[in-house]
């Protein structure tokens, strides 16, 4: 099939389930510690930087060193400031509301129903969505034009994302803000430039193994699962759920575009 060394893929597979679980494991283990199943959510960009490390360790003398390392440290990168910015706005609170609501459903242990339904799922997840990454890792050959297309829509995603949380975390820090909507700065194009942001670093990763269609062909699913997390599973249909009790959230959403950036409408 193509040349390509899928055994060799699979191997680095193996190995990235091992890393995400051992993450998700270690990160359940302190979490019933502390009562908190919050901290799962700094995880999972702690698993993901896991995978990529693993599987660049892992892949040594197969592929293209530049593409090997290129594709590694944009994901960690990704992954660490996601964790890092999930860990400083959670900082001094309570447990998360969606995972209260989710444990209220458990028969038996809350503990073990956490881990069947929230850790081991969210790590099978990391490895699936992170397929194109550890695909990348064994690819002969430079970057080609696809790839630095990948590589620009994958600045363009961390710059909103990073931007966006920035510009909320300000907004929040604002007593007088207490209550209100953010509809500010990037918030005033898109209700989630968040979500918008991983979209476009999930699609760009997803572009540097496109260089050989048959690869591309067998990890498309990845972006297709990781948009629709984003868009229709636990991102933006979750939240606009909760905020849509908030007071001013359907004017909000009435001029702001839902996911893609837009000009806000007028009226």
């Amino acid at each position: 099939m193509n040349g390509y060394p899928w055994g060799a893929f699979g191997q680095g597979v193996g190995f990235a389930v091992l890393a995400a679980f051992a993450v998700m494991l270690v990160t359940f283990a302190v979490a019933v510690g502390k009562g908190l199943h919050r901290i799962v959510d700094i995880a999972w960009g702690v698993a993901f930087t896991a995978v990529a490390v693993t599987g660049y360790a892992v892949s040594a003398g197969q592929g293209d060193d530049a593409r090997r390392l290129l594709v590694a440290v944009l994901t960690a990168v990704w992954g660490l400031r996601l964790a890092v910015h999930i860990a400083r706005r959670g900082w001094g609170h309570g447990e998360d509301a969606r995972y209260e609501a989710m444990l209220a459903k458990a028969r038996g242990s809350r503990n073990l129903y956490a881990l069947r339904m929230v850790y081991l799922l969210q790590g099978l997840l990391v490895v699936l969505v992170s397929l194109p990454v550890l695909a990348a890792l064994y690819l002969p050959g430079g970057l080609g034009p696809i790839g630095y297309v990948g590589c620009a829509l994958w600045l363009v995603g961390l710059v909103f994302e990073a931007v966006g949380d920035a510009q909320l975390a300000r907004f929040k820090a604002d007593p007088a803000n207490r209550g209100r909507i953010m509809d500010r700065g990037l918030w005033s194009w898109t209700r989630h430039p968040n979500y918008f942001g991983d979209f476009c670093v999930w699609w760009g990763l997803f572009l540097i193994v496109c260089d050989d269609p048959v690869v591309a062909a067998a990890t498309l699913v990845s972006p297709l699962v990781m948009s629709f997390l984003l868009i229709g599973g636990s991102g933006k249909r979750l939240l606009e759920r909760h905020m849509a009790r908030r007071p001013g959230f359907a004017e909000y959403a009435a001029r702001t575009s839902g996911f893609l950036p837009l000009p806000p409408r007028k009226g």
